[in-house]
């Protein structure tokens, strides 16, 4: 099952991806579930999901949004992939976290936007765990069952203004640049971390980045774990795990995202979120 979130007609809905297209579940529960977000807290009730073979709405008939518009937190993991070259004493002992603002958020198919402030913009491949179940000091070893579902996440990072200090938050936030999308996958469809699925990103169609969830540092249960013991959970939360080498600060010489650039990130059993960057007007 695949649940994504649009704009038909200038009004925000949510629905099921068919073979044939898109069901439009808002419309269907009636205002019941307003959002994505909403259905997802009231437990995904499996009745209105029925029926959806059909199709109702053609993707070219609306907006995609980010899958999540209005998650209550968006948690970012950092550094969190093992690279073949990395030593032991390079390894946190705990995770390196930062929050992303959901209004710097956009959608699969939506603009990129490289900012006027700066010609460094980055891109950063990810896995995005999204919450189904909310909770405050889950155990690692049931954290699994908080899961609703994964989709793919493409951290945008405006590098120069990201090392202006030690925090994250100037260079992570910018408008634009956090693509989110296209869709979720419920998590029965994908069980990670039981399988582990690979992760591209790719430049103008060129690798730049590879790897797999196996090579996570810190998985998907501790960081549930982890996370929940300073903040609570809420349905919708989004926990975007890290990315790994190959992103254009890291290269020699550094590459930077351009406009007219297509950054394609594809997740194994998810699919694959592309954007196309422009400058900011």
């Amino acid at each position: 099952m695949k649940l994504l979130s649009f704009v038909l007609n200038g009004q925000a809905s949510w629905g099921a991806v068919s073979d044939q297209g898109i069901v439009d579940l808002g419309a269907r529960s009636n205002g019941k579930y307003a959002d994505l977000r909403s259905f997802i807290a009231a437990g995904r009730p499996r009745e209105l999901l029925a029926g959806i073979d059909g199709a109702e709405l053609g993707f070219d008939e609306v907006e995609l949004a980010p899958v999540i518009p209005n998650p209550d937190k968006i948690v970012m993991a950092a550094i969190n992939y093992r690279e073949d070259s990395t030593l032991p004493e390079n390894i946190p002992e705990y995770p390196v976290l930062f929050l992303r603002l959901p209004s710097s958020q956009i959608a699969h198919d939506a603009p990129l936007i490289q900012p006027r402030s700066s010609e460094k913009l980055d891109f950063e491949g990810e896995l995005a765990v999204i919450i189904g179940t909310g909770g405050r000091h889950i155990p690692a070893e049931g954290a699994m069952a908080h899961v609703a579902g994964y989709s793919i996440y493409n951290d945008g990072s405006v590098r120069d203004w990201q090392k202006h200090s030690h925090q994250f938050t100037p260079g992570k936030n910018f408008s634009g640049t956090g693509a989110f999308g296209p869709w979720m996958v419920e998590a029965a469809d994908l069980p990670i971390p039981h399988k582990c699925v690979s992760l591209v990103t790719r430049v103008n169609g060129v690798e730049k980045q590879r790897t797999d969830t196996s090579r996570m540092i810190f998985d998907i249960p501790y960081l549930i774990s982890y996370i929940s013991t300073f903040a609570p959970l809420e349905p919708g939360d989004v926990i975007v795990t890290g990315t790994c080498a190959g992103f254009g600060s890291k290269r020699m010489p550094p590459e930077f995202l351009k406009p007219g650039d297509v950054v394609d990130v594809e997740i194994e059993g998810i699919g694959v979120l592309s954007n196309t960057v422009e400058a900011e007007k």
